[in-house]
């Protein structure tokens, strides 16, 4: 499983390559999820983005039965644009029950470096049946209302206006379709949104042009764009429903750790 696009840079994608080869053998662990996250698989990235690269790992049988466990994340050091990490298969099924955003968009990620399908695919359909999706919109407006409200200003950078944009296009998908897994790809996201004629043309545009400018390029911010930000945020902040705990997620997030740690365990 290897989609990578040919505008990503040979070096970089083979520093990320030699990354995870590392991870694997240094951490004696599988990695059957390995994909690009951030603004590269969003769909709006400049010239100098970072590679935002994530995985899913899966331990030995019997790192999971120690008194001591490990760390159910990995983390690399920085370097440069290159940024790799990943998390546990147990940290990311307990995130998906509790209606993480982040994991929806690990498993949708348009872009991947390495894995296996029926992994990916296993996780999508778990997560399509039990994510709850009072809980993503409460993360999306939540960290929506932090972007918005730290650069909510009539001048910003490209990047944090994208970065509280995004949320608000997520939100309004959740409200039209009443399902919790909108599309990591934000063109296709807007474009499935359905938004206001208007708005679709002006984001289209700043997409555009982010594409042709460094990270620190600054935007003004269209009075459209600011109404359509503060109006999804709006709503969804009135719709906020009470959130409980599923029983049969978690059952069902047991049986299928069971299921993947049995094929992916890396041989002890």
């Amino acid at each position: 499983m290897r989609t990578i696009p040919d505008s990503f840079d040979p070096a970089m994608v083979a520093a990320i390559d030699a990354r995870l080869d590392a991870v694997a053998r240094d951490e004696r662990v599988s990695l059957p999820l390995v994909i690009e996250s951030g603004s590269r698989a969003w769909g709006f990235a400049s010239p100098d983005s970072d590679y935002d690269c994530r995985f899913i790992y899966v331990r030995q049988r019997r790192d999971y039965l120690a008194l001591w466990p490990k760390r159910d994340v990995i983390e690399t050091p920085l370097d440069g644009l290159l940024d790799v990490n990943g998390w546990d298969l147990a940290k990311a099924l307990r995130l998906i029950v509790k209606g993480n955003a982040v994991a929806i968009e690990w498993l949708r990620s348009p872009i991947a470096y390495r894995g296996d399908e029926a992994f990916r695919d296993a996780l999508d359909a778990f997560a399509v049946e039990h994510m709850p999706v009072d809980a993503v919109q409460s993360h999306y407006l939540h960290l929506g209302l932090q972007q918005w409200s730290r650069h909510g200003e009539e001048v910003t950078s490209g990047k944090k206006l994208f970065y509280a944009l995004r949320p608000a296009a997520a939100l309004r998908w959740i409200r039209l379709h009443d399902q919790a897994l909108p599309p990591m790809h934000f063109p296709t996201l807007m474009a499935e949104c359905d938004p206001p004629a208007d708005v679709a043309v002006l984001v289209a545009d700043l997409i555009t042009r982010k594409a042709e400018t460094r990270e620190l390029g600054e935007a003004i911010i269209p009075a459209e764009i600011a109404a359509f930000i503060e109006n999804e945020y709006g709503l969804a902040a009135n719709q906020q429903r009470d959130r409980s705990t599923d029983d049969k997620a978690k059952a069902a997030a047991d049986a299928l750790f069971m299921t993947l740690l049995d094929r992916f365990s890396p041989d002890d």
